[in-house]
Order: structure tokens, then C-alpha cells, then sequence
């Protein structure tokens, strides 16, 4: 007779406790992160702070004045400071997930989160910065606004070469892979992202035109084969995750037992 302490918990029971129990739980929250980031990232810069996508570097004074001083501003850059680290839970899954690469050098990995630290300073912390103070500081004088508003949208467009090198990094992992966590393809994407990035140069010295701030190259070119990137690397995450053997995670050997369907 089979005692009541060794029969099997019921299915309800266990199921019940699936998720608590799942080992893969840090990873589906880093990753559940993202587009929880991106939708607040559309919220800051394109519906409350109209910095996305950017008026014209030609506009005058008066209208300067206005941008800096709307209304929405201010919940825009405060919104951006609360938060921009979750950006971090990305970057923190992205390093966890190139360490299971076979045959790339752990300088590959630390570089690509390094990058990613010191390009979202420039690229976006900064710009907040910048408009923050036209939003909380409406009695600076015009000629200040209008410096802040040229140094907040050549940060936020021109903050080239943190992302080359992100790009860069990531292709050469990707290649040296052994394990094809990512697809070779996704390398050659990100050398093409790369290259729109390069073609942004011109905005420090253009005024108007393909290649200015608010460009047809500049701007849109490297936001829709940017956004396109990342939609990609963000469904190779997911797949990724999801198809990590347990036995990787180091689990203990009553954990290492759960059911890996997560």
C-alpha cells in the first residue's frame, strides 16, 4: 500500500504554483520589461514631449520658446528620469544570453553592456536634461532656450558612436557563435543599422535637408531600420529564453526537476 507522503501532488496543486516555482521566472520579467520600456519611451518622446519625431532645427525663436515651454514637457522629462533604468533589466538579459555563446571572448559581452551604459547617457539621459530645464526653467531668456534646445536634439540625434560600437560588438558575437543563439542574419542586420548611423553624422554641421536632425536620412532611415532591429532582437530573446535547457541554469537538483514548459 502506497503511503498518503510518497503519492504525487495533484495537477491543479502544481500548477497552481508554476509560476512561482518557474526557474526561468528573473528572465520572462527582465524580458516583459522591454516592451513596457518602449511604450513608455512612445509616451515621453512622442506623445506628451513632441521630441519624436523632432521639428526642424530651422525653427525660429518664438516657436523654440513654445516647444520648451508646452505643457507636456514637464510630465515628459519627468516620466523619462523614473524610468530610463529599466532599460538596465534589458541589457542585464542580453549580457545573461551572450554568455551562452560558445567561442566569443567575455570582452564581446561586458563591451556590448558597457557601450550600452555610456551611449544611453548622451543619447537620451542628457536630452531629458536638456529639456527639462526649458520645461521647469520658463524665465531663462530665449537665446538660452534656444541653446538648450539645439544641444537636447544633436545628444538625442547624434549620438553616433556609443551605437556603432554596440552594433559592432553584437555582429562579431553573433558570427563567432558557435550556438546560434542568434541567427547569423541578425550580424548582418546590425551592420546595416550601423551604417544609419554613420549617415547621421552630418546633423552637427546640416540645417535642413535629408541629413539634418529631423532628416529624411538622419532621422527617419535609422528610426524604422532601428525599430525593425530591435523588434528582431527582441523575438530572438524570447526564443532564446524559451528554448534555454534547464541544465543550464545551474539549478539545484529539485529545482532542475520543475517542468521547463515557461
Amino acid at each position: 500500500m502506497t503511503s498518503a507522503a510518497a503519492m504525487p501532488a495533484p495537477d491543479n496543486q502544481s500548477s497552481q504554483f508554476r509560476y512561482r516555482d518557474n526557474p526561468k521566472v528573473d528572465q520572462w520579467i527582465c524580458f516583459w520589461s522591454i516592451p513596457v520600456f518602449y511604450l513608455l519611451f512612445g509616451i515621453v518622446f512622442v506623445l506628451f514631449g513632441r521630441i519624436m519625431p523632432p521639428p526642424t532645427p530651422t525653427m525660429s525663436t518664438t516657436d523654440i520658446v513654445a516647444f520648451m515651454t508646452a505643457p507636456g514637457l514637464p510630465f515628459a522629462v519627468t516620466l523619462l528620469a523614473l524610468t530610463l533604468g529599466l532599460y538596465a533589466l534589458n541589457s542585464g538579459l542580453m549580457l545573461y544570453q551572450m554568455k551562452r555563446m560558445e567561442g566569443v571572448s567575455p570582452v564581446l559581452r561586458y563591451a556590448y553592456i558597457a557601450v550600452l551604459g555610456v551611449g544611453g547617457v548622451p543619447g537620451c539621459l542628457f536630452p531629458g536634461y536638456m529639456f527639462a530645464l526649458g520645461a521647469f526653467r520658463p524665465e531663462y531668456e530665449p537665446h538660452i532656450l534656444v541653446m538648450l534646445y539645439d544641444l537636447g536634439f544633436l545628444c538625442f540625434v547624434g549620438s553616433l558612436g556609443c551605437f556603432i560600437i554596440q552594433y559592432v560588438v553584437f555582429s562579431i558575437a553573433v558570427f563567432l557563435d558557435r550556438k546560434g543563439i542568434f541567427p547569423k542574419w541578425l550580424g548582418y542586420f546590425s551592420i546595416w543599422t550601423l551604417v544609419t548611423e554613420i549617415v547621421a553624422a552630418p546633423v552637427f554641421i546640416t540645417q535642413s535637408g535629408p541629413f539634418a536632425w529631423d532628416g529624411l536620412l538622419a532621422f527617419y532611415q535609422g528610426t524604422i531600420i532601428w525599430v525593425g532591429w530591435q523588434t528582431c532582437v527582441t523575438v530572438y530573446l524570447y526564443k532564446a529564453i524559451k528554448s534555454q535547457p534547464l541544465a543550464e541554469l545551474d539549478l539545484p537538483a529539485t529545482e532542475s526537476r520543475l517542468d521547463s514548459r515557461n
